[in-house]
């Protein structure tokens, strides 16, 4: 079963459990796309904790590029961010600044 389904089936909110939440909002001008997830899952390889997203009815759990790109981020869209683990708060306030960030990469 996939993680995603499995929060479906028992409930977010149930998943969730005690965890740290805070919200961001995008601010990139193309969203999320490829290029700002690399970044993201980069930072967030080594932590041990558990990390959960919410955006528009889609709920995920961190563990790739493609759990990010999936959420489908795009401009002005509200993300729910939800870290249990080590340092959780701050690393929950971390991953608020780097979804916040405006990525300006040189066009190709």
């Amino acid at each position: 079963m996939l993680k995603a389904e499995k929060m479906q089936k028992i409930g977010y909110k149930a998943y969730r459990g005690k965890m740290v939440n805070h919200k961001a909002i995008i601010h990139n001008e193309l969203g999320i796309h490829v290029r700002p997830s690399g970044l993201i899952i980069t930072e967030t390889q080594n932590y041990t904790g558990k990390i959960l997203l919410k955006s528009k009815e889609i709920e995920i759990e961190l563990n790739s590029i493609m759990d990010l790109l999936a959420l489908g981020l795009m401009k002005n869209d509200t993300l729910e961010i939800s870290v249990s683990g080590p340092d959780e708060e701050q690393f929950c306030l971390k991953l608020v600044k780097l979804f916040e960030t405006s990525f300006d990469f040189p066009p190709k």
